[in-house]
């Protein structure tokens, strides 16, 4: 009998079954939490009801009629960030190649950057008439911008002539 007990002593025991699996509880419908989404719908109803009442408080923060889109100013902002990036690597290969006259076209860009500058003020501004003169300065910037890269292009053009005319 002693052996008896050794070897169920030595055997291994069996594992007992595991515990069934149990869903979580969710609480009844009544008290579900709305989520994030829902939540957000309901304020937005909230400031659309009290937009419409338009109390002269909620009534200074509308924007008006003619302002900008956001994927207007997205197509604003990045015009920009794209033209400072051009003229950068027009000034990179022009230190590169050692040819003077893309530098020159760097700097004919710059009107053309000051009167895009012009443009995001004035709208920024929502169009206000106080800053009409932005629109001329633009315009002006402009015909500047399109003469100065011009003559640098004609520059460009003259050099690469004359550099193969050498060659």
């Amino acid at each position: 009998m002693a052996s008896l007990r050794l070897v169920a002593a030595l055997a291994p025991s069996p594992r007992p079954p595991p515990p069934p699996r149990r869903e979580p509880r969710r609480p009844p419908p009544s008290t579900v939490r709305p989520t994030s989404g829902v939540v957000l719908a309901a304020a937005a109803a909230a400031v659309a009801a009290a937009a419409a009442a338009s109390p002269p408080a909620l009534a200074a923060l509308s924007e008006p009629a003619n302002a900008l889109s956001l994927p207007t100013w997205a197509v604003h902002v990045s015009s920009v960030a794209e033209w400072v990036t051009a003229m950068w690597l027009v000034w990179d290969y022009g230190e590169r190649t050692g040819i003077k006259g893309w530098k020159g076209l760097s700097w004919g860009m710059v009107p053309l950057l000051g009167g895009a500058m012009c443009a995001c003020t004035w709208h920024f501004f929502y169009n206000s008439e106080s800053l009409e003169v932005l629109v001329a300065l633009q315009g002006a910037l402009t015909v500047i911008g399109n003469l100065t890269m011009c003559i640098a292009a004609y520059r460009i053009f003259k050099a690469s002539q004359e550099s193969s005319k050498t060659s």
